[in-house]
């Protein structure tokens, strides 16, 4: 149980299309960087021992995986190799997905490892298998990396990627060196609102409400934020790890008639500790009403014990208010892990 608090603490804690004016860089600061909401800052030290003794005097549900069941796919990666046209979306765990835009194959915060952790004996370790092995997976162009956390930025399975694939890296700011650091060949860096050409795409990396970390002295020392991506027949969101704020709005205005947004819907109790950095489901369905995305898929759960709702209720609130908001479930992609959607 040490190890796990233990690791809990280092990963959370420790965890040109427009303009680039230096006014309109509000998220600067000669330390670092900060969220648009200068009022909103991650828990520190003290809230985390604060979260991890009030464990002990409360009534949970249950964080044992063996008291759930969770269907999961194997995908063996037949369909996503054949597939050279159609936009599709593959959840793969956690907050990776593979998306496939005419003809290239992107993946979001790739982590293969069995542990979200700065050491691979101790931490958070996976409870449901990867849905498409390494091996099965069709040739990757392009990564999209939200922040450095340890379960988002996973250098192991980054390295692997790239000795497998030697694709492309986008980053925010100032993560870049680490990268290269770790053997990564092609790193690019992006602000806030700047964008990239690439393949007939373009990248565009957005705000989010979180922050970065990879140890107990680079608080908030790298850039975190999320990503748009629009080609010529289609768009997708992919938000990373956020907190619900009003920059969905913006995003939803700048990039219009997004054919699909990926927004976290997992680890978020309790809500006096998570509620700026995560959102739970009800947030989530009013980023994705916020977005105005055709279409809304979960990630961010089922796959790491990282907080205290019960391993399946991420999903069954995210459908009750889905059905709130819509009266209809049909603009909801709840993928089984492994599992494939392909957009008509």
């Amino acid at each position: 149980m040490i190890y796990f608090i233990l690791g809990l603490v280092l990963m959370i804690v420790t965890n040109s299309c427009f303009s680039n004016s230096e006014n309109l860089k509000t998220h600067h600061t000669k330390d670092g960087f900060r969220n648009l909401n200068i009022n909103i800052e991650a828990k520190g030290l003290t809230d985390v021992f604060t979260w991890q003794i009030s464990r002990h005097f409360q009534e949970l549900p249950s964080l044992n995986p063996k008291d759930y069941h969770f269907e999961i796919l194997q995908n063996d990666g037949t369909k996503l190799k054949e597939n050279t046209k159609k936009l599709s979306a593959t959840w793969i765990g956690h907050a990776t997905i593979l998306i496939q835009l005419d003809g290239k194959n992107i993946l979001t915060d790739p982590i293969w490892s069995e542990r979200c952790s700065p050491v691979s004996f101790a931490g958070p370790k996976r409870y449901t298998p990867v849905g498409v092995q390494m091996k099965d997976l069709p040739k990757i162009d392009l990564v999209l990396i939200s922040h450095n956390h340890y379960d988002h930025m996973d250098i192991p399975t980054l390295k692997e990627l790239e000795k497998r694939f030697s694709p492309y890296f986008f980053v925010g700011l100032k993560n870049k060196d680490l990268l290269k650091s770790e053997g990564l060949e092609k790193v690019i860096e992006l602000d806030w609102w700047d964008s990239h050409s690439i393949f007939d795409l373009e990248i565009h990396f957005t705000p989010t409400q979180h922050f970065s970390a990879r140890g107990l002295w680079d608080r908030n020392k790298t850039l975190w934020g999320s990503f748009v991506v629009h080609s010529k027949t289609h768009s997708f969101y992919f938000a990373g790890d956020t907190g619900y704020f009003s920059g969905f709005s913006e995003i939803g205005n700048q990039f219009q008639n997004l054919d699909l947004a990926i927004l976290p819907i997992g680890a978020y109790e309790p809500r006096w500790f998570m509620k700026s950095m995560h959102m739970n489901p009800e947030d989530s369905i009013k980023a994705f009403i916020d977005l105005k995305a055709k279409y809304m898929l979960p990630m961010h759960y089922q796959t790491f014990i990282l907080t205290d709702e019960a391993l399946d209720e991420p999903l069954k609130l995210t459908k009750q208010e889905f059905l709130k908001q819509f009266n209809d479930l049909s603009k909801l992609l709840d993928l089984k892990i492994g599992e494939t959607h392909f957009f008509d």
